[in-house]
C-alpha cells in the first residue's frame, strides 16, 4: 500500500482498514450545507441593506421592495421545476449549476450600476436559490445510504442553514458599516467557489430518470401569477388600490391563478400535485408556511426600515436589533422536537404561532418616541415561536406524504413559505408610503400580522391532527 493510501486509511479495532474522516460522504454534506446556508444567508441578510441600496441609488420603497421580492418570487416560482429537473438529468449537474448561477449573479448583484440591473441580478440569485436547495437535498439523500447517519445528515444541513438565516441582519449589518452594501453580495463569492469545488469532487450523481418530464406551461404561468400579484402589492401602495393598473394586476393575477390549476390537474407530470392537498394534515401545514411567512418576513422587511428612517439606526445597529430575536428563533428550534415529543405536533404548532401573534399585538402601541427597549420582549417572543414552529410543521408536513413524494412534498412547502415571504414584503411594504406615514404603516403591519397568525392557529386547530403521524393528537 502507498503512503498516500495508508493516510486516508486508518485500522480498526480488528485489523479491518475504514476510510479516514472527512468521508466523501462528510464532504458532500459540507457542500450541501455551503449551498442551503448562502440561500438562507441571503433571505435575511438583505433586508438590513435596503436603506443603503436606497439611499445610493435614490430608490423609493417601492423600488427597494423589489429587490427583496425579485429574489423570493424566482426562488418559489422554479424551486418545484427544479427538483424535476434534478430528477431527469441528474442531481450533481443541475446542483452544480444553480451554485454557478447563484455564484455569477452574486457579483452581478455587487457590482450593479443601476437599481432595475441590481434587481435582474437578484432575479437570478433567485434562480440560481430555487436549484440548489431541492437539489441539495437529493444529494445529500445519495450520499448517506444509511438511515441514521442521513437523519443526522439532513439535521446538520438544516442547522447549519437556520443559523445563516438568523445570523444574516447581523452579518449583513457588519460588512455594510465596514464595506458598504455591495460587500454582501461579494461575501458570496468564495462560499460558491468552496461549495462548486467539493461539489464537483466528491459528490455522487443522482440516478437519471429520463421520464421525468418538466411542467413547462406551469412553470410559466406559476412566475406570471406571482409576478403580477407582487406587482399589484407593490403599485397599490405607490399609488392607491383604486388604481387601474392595481385592480388589473390583481383581476389578472385570479384568472391566472384559475388557469393554473386546471393546467396542473390536466398534466400528467405537474409541477405541483394537487392531489397532496386532499390530505388535511398536508394542506394545513402548507397554508401555516404561507401565512406564518407572510407575518414574519414582510415584519423583518417594516422593520429594518423603521430602524433606520425612524429611529435613525446604524446599519450595524440594525443588524444587532435582530439579534434577540433571530437568537431565540434558533435556541427553540433546538428545544422543538423535544417539545413536539412530549405534547405533541399539533400543539407545538399552534404554541409558537400564537405566541407570534401574541408578540404582534405587544407592539401595536409602537410609536416613533419610544426607545428599542420595549421591543426586546415581544422581539423575543416572535422569534421564540418561529423557533417552535418551523420544524414540527415540516414533520408534519412530510409525514402526511409517502417517503417516496417527501421530496415534492418538501418542495411545496419551501414554494408556499417562499410566495408567503413574496407576498408579506409586497404587502406590508407598500403601508410605508412617506416619512410621516411610517409609524401607521408599522402598526397596520402588525395587525395584518396577527390576524394571519390567529388564522393560522385555527387552520392548524382543524386540519393537523385529523389523522395520525408522528405524536400529533
Amino acid at each position: 500500500m502507498s503512503e498516500k493510501q495508508v493516510s486516508r486509511t486508518r485500522a480498526g479495532p480488528a485489523g479491518e482498514r475504514r476510510t479516514a474522516w472527512p468521508s466523501p460522504a462528510a464532504l458532500t454534506l459540507a457542500a450541501m450545507s455551503l449551498g442551503f446556508g448562502v440561500v438562507q444567508l441571503d433571505v435575511t441578510i438583505v433586508n438590513v441593506a435596503v436603506n443603503s441600496i436606497g439611499a445610493s441609488f435614490g430608490g423609493k420603497v417601492a423600488a427597494l421592495q423589489w429587490v427583496v421580492t425579485a429574489y423570493t418570487i424566482a426562488f418559489a416560482a422554479f424551486i418545484l421545476s427544479a427538483g424535476a429537473l434534478g430528477d431527469r438529468i441528474g442531481s450533481k449537474r443541475v446542483f452544480m449549476a444553480g451554485f454557478a448561477i447563484f455564484t455569477l449573479a452574486s457579483l452581478g448583484c455587487a457590482l450593479a450600476p443601476t437599481l432595475p440591473m441590481l434587481i435582474g441580478a437578484r432575479t437570478l440569485q433567485g434562480l440560481g436559490a430555487a436549484v440548489l436547495v431541492p437539489n441539495s437535498l437529493a444529494l445529500l439523500n445519495h450520499a448517506y445510504a444509511d438511515d441514521e447517519a442521513r437523519s443526522r445528515a439532513v439535521g446538520t444541513w438544516a442547522a447549519g442553514a437556520s443559523i445563516a438565516l438568523t445570523t444574516g441582519p447581523l452579518v449583513g449589518g457588519g460588512l455594510i458599516e465596514a464595506f458598504g452594501w455591495r460587500s454582501i453580495f461579494l461575501v458570496n463569492l468564495p462560499i460558491g467557489l468552496a461549495g462548486l469545488w467539493l461539489t464537483w469532487r466528491y459528490a455522487k450523481d443522482t440516478p437519471k430518470n429520463s421520464a421525468r418530464k418538466v411542467d413547462l406551461p406551469g412553470q410559466i404561468i406559476a412566475v406570471a401569477v406571482l409576478g403580477l400579484l407582487a406587482a399589484a402589492f407593490i403599485e397599490g401602495g405607490a399609488i392607491g388600490w383604486t388604481g387601474l393598473w392595481v385592480l388589473a394586476g390583481l383581476a389578472a393575477t385570479l384568472a391566472l391563478t384559475g388557469v393554473f390549476v386546471l393546467q396542473e390537474q390536466r398534466s400528467t407530470q405537474p409541477m405541483l400535485p394537487l392531489g397532496l392537498f386532499r390530505d388535511p394534515t398536508f394542506s394545513a401545514a402548507s397554508a401555516a408556511g404561507l401565512l406564518l411567512n407572510i407575518a414574519f418576513y414582510g415584519l423583518i422587511f417594516v422593520f429594518s426600515l423603521y430602524f433606520q428612517r425612524v429611529d435613525r439606526f446604524s446599519v450595524l445597529w440594525t443588524g444587532m436589533a435582530f439579534v434577540p430575536m433571530t437568537g431565540a428563533c434558533l435556541v427553540a428550534n433546538l428545544f422543538a422536537a423535544r417539545v413536539s415529543a412530549r405534547v405533541g405536533v399539533r400543539t407545538t404548532i399552534f404554541a409558537g404561532l400564537a405566541l407570534m401573534s401574541v408578540a404582534s399585538l405587544l407592539m401595536l402601541r409602537i410609536d416613533k418616541d419610544m426607545g428599542y427597549g420595549w421591543l426586546l420582549a415581544p422581539f423575543l417572543i416572535l422569534g421564540a415561536g418561529l423557533g417552535l414552529v418551523v420544524p414540527p410543521l415540516t414533520s408534519a408536513l412530510l409525514g402526511s406524504v409517502d417517503k417516496a413524494r417527501s421530496g415534492i412534498a418538501s418542495g411545496v412547502l419551501n414554494a408556499s413559505r417562499q410566495t408567503g415571504s413574496v407576498l408579506g414584503v409586497s404587502l406590508f411594504g407598500s403601508f410605508l408610503v412617506g416619512a410621516e406615514a411610517m409609524v401607521q404603516g408599522v402598526r397596520i403591519a402588525l395587525a395584518i400580522s396577527a390576524g394571519l397568525l390567529l388564522t393560522a392557529c385555527a387552520v392548524v386547530l382543524v386540519g393537523i391532527g385529523r389523522k395520525k403521524h408522528g405524536r400529533a393528537r
